[in-house]
């Protein structure tokens, strides 16, 4: 095979394994921040996962479903990462990680269709609050520059996403009590 050949194999190899990936990274992330409490660890998990995933990208069949071959390699991250903390041990030492992942997945059919109401109420939202609500949450912008940038006070943004949240929780419940089978 030419040098040619072998990048183009190796091109293409990359590219499907970002599109595996990237369908993925949200189902990754759910199963990471089920066993961390903290935003943060769990994208450095997701991050540590997406790395051994492409150096062990050769044990995959593609004739099987990736998400939960790639959900599996985040569950080892964490609990790599999870041990690596001592203050953490009592979670894999009692068995708690395991009972975590299997209430998750026991929830799963009622937390997918709170986000999916989660994302049929985001879209009811005026822009100016869907605009906080993303700089804040999305983008992990400052409090202080989103006050600057909407013209308000630091205690007036965090009061508006008191009252965001608010809201988007009772469309979340309404909408949950409109579809009994989420209930």
């Amino acid at each position: 095979m030419s040098a040619d050949q072998t990048n183009a194999v190796m091109e293409e190899r990359h590219a499907q394994f970002l599109r595996l990936f990237l369908s993925s990274e949200r189902e990754l992330f759910r199963t990471v921040a089920a066993l961390v409490p903290a935003i943060e660890d769990a994208e450095e998990i997701v991050q540590q996962t997406a790395i051994a995933l492409w150096e062990k990208f050769d044990l995959y069949d593609p004739q099987r479903p990736f998400t939960p071959f790639a959900c599996g390699f985040a569950t080892n991250v964490a609990r790599q990462w999870i041990a690596s903390r001592r203050r953490w041990n009592s979670v894999l030492e009692r068995n708690l990680a395991d009972e975590l992942l299997r209430r998750r997945d026991q929830l799963r059919p009622l937390m997918d269709a709170r986000l999916r109401n989660l994302d049929d109420c985001l879209q009811k939202l005026p822009d100016d609050q869907r605009r906080i609500l993303d700089r804040f949450y999305f983008r992990r912008t400052p409090i202080d520059a989103i006050a600057a940038e909407v013209g308000r006070s630091i205690d007036a943004v965090y009061k508006s996403l008191q009252r965001i949240r608010h809201a988007l929780r009772d469309c979340i419940e309404r909408a949950s009590h409109e579809d009994p089978a989420q209930t």
